[in-house]
């Protein structure tokens, strides 16, 4: 059975504040699970770029700003 939000954010203030606080944690975690695996993507997705030749990397700030002048 599926919940709409409004009726989650009812339930939630039903909660002990120890499960409020409980609750928060989860969320917490779950935010940094998602955030983990995200970079975790963007850094597979940016490892097959430099495979592809799509991108270069710069050590003088000259030659950087020549490349991001072209893009």
């Amino acid at each position: 059975m599926s919940q709409t939000f409004a009726e989650v954010v009812e339930n939630v203030k039903q909660l002990s504040p120890a499960e409020k606080e409980e609750l928060q944690e989860l969320l917490r975690k779950y935010l940094i699970e998602e955030r983990r695996a995200e970079i975790l993507q963007n850094h597979q997705a940016g490892l097959e770029e430099l495979r592809e030749g799509k991108i270069a990397f710069s050590s003088g700030v000259d030659n950087l700003k020549e490349q991001l002048s072209h893009d």
